[in-house]
């Protein structure tokens, strides 16, 4: 079991592809002890946003020059967020005809691999984020929204932090305005005080909805102003000004009244 209390984030490593003639960065690296012992093991994380088919080589690379840097064990984590489902082998081979002289595994995470529905329970803000990019049919993209919210809900964030995940979840799953509504249909099927509770939180459909229903008001408010100093005889230039309205439209509402 590892010592997560002990764990250190350590500098970005950088090596050079003689090879490809590119500068390789290993993305995150942190160092541990092993709980209950005093032995000391490197963490190396990579994301990966694009498939790539040698993708199990460059790890086994980026290791041995981890490890000839460091002399320490080294756990290895792939993280994929990608959308495509090909799988990547998940060890490196180096055979000698019959004997196998390098055996390299390491550890894999694939989102869209992932069932959305193993972690709706969590109360993990990054596992809430990531609920977007995890394995989903269309079927199910107002259910997902959902529970996102309902997580998002007990993590009790600030709203800037809840503006955060909001943003992130929304980049790789945004509802239309069909599913919003069908969404909403499924929140007041909610016991009361959570489906409140949700209607409060970040949305972009329901602030999208406001600030129409705001711009809506604003423009009724002006229509009546408007008709009022028609009545009143004041000039059609006069009331462009004071409405914002155009005259073409101050004249179409003009004949409207008559």
């Amino acid at each position: 079991m590892i010592n997560f209390s002990t764990l250190r984030f350590l500098e970005q490593e950088v090596y050079t592809d003689i090879l490809k003639g590119e500068k390789r960065r290993i993305d995150i690296l942190a160092e541990v002890t092993l709980a209950g012992k005093e032995k000391i093991v490197l963490i190396h994380i990579e994301p990966q946003a694009s498939y790539q088919k040698e993708f199990h080589e460059r790890m086994f690379i980026y290791c041995s020059r981890l490890y000839e840097k460091h002399r320490k064990p080294i756990l290895p984590i792939a993280v994929f967020s990608y959308t495509n489902k090909k799988e990547v082998p998940t060890q490196f081979n180096l055979d000698f005809s019959t004997s196998n002289i390098i055996r390299f595994q390491y550890l894999q995470v694939h989102f869209i691999r992932e069932d959305w529905r193993k972690y709706i329970r969590s109360v993990n803000p990054a596992a809430t984020a990531l609920l977007s990019k995890m394995g989903y049919t269309r079927q199910e993209r107002v259910q997902v929204k959902l529970e996102f919210l309902r997580m998002l809900s007990r993590l009790e964030l600030d709203p800037a932090k809840m503006e955060l995940l909001q943003g992130f979840f929304e980049t790789y799953l945004k509802l239309t305005d069909e599913e919003e509504v069908q969404m909403k249909k499924e929140i007041t099927k909610l016991p009361k005080q959570e489906a409140q509770t949700l209607l409060k939180l970040p949305n972009s459909y329901f602030e999208k909805g406001m600030e129409k229903g705001i711009k809506q008001g604003k423009q009724d408010q002006a229509t009546k102003m408007a008709k009022k100093l028609l009545e009143k005889g004041m000039s059609l230039d006069d009331i462009a000004d004071v409405t914002n309205f155009s005259k073409k439209e101050i004249e179409r509402l003009a004949n409207d009244m008559n």
